[in-house]
């Protein structure tokens, strides 16, 4: 579950798989597997990467 929130750095959009209702998000940073994010509808979140695989967003 951590190989994609591996990749993920700073600037990078997310959706978490768990919580549609939170929008995209953008990561801030990605230290030791926990990933800090701001989503749009619920503000800076702390997520646990080896718990939920967040899933990027490519908007064009």
């Amino acid at each position: 579950m951590t190989d994609m929130n591996a990749l993920l750095e700073p600037g990078n959009l997310v959706r978490h798989p768990e919580r549609p209702d939170w929008g995209v998000g953008q990561v801030q940073s990605n230290i030791a597997g926990r990933i800090t994010v701001n989503f749009r509808e619920a503000g800076k979140v702390v997520i646990d990467g080896n718990r939920i695989a967040l899933e990027p967003v490519f908007e064009t």
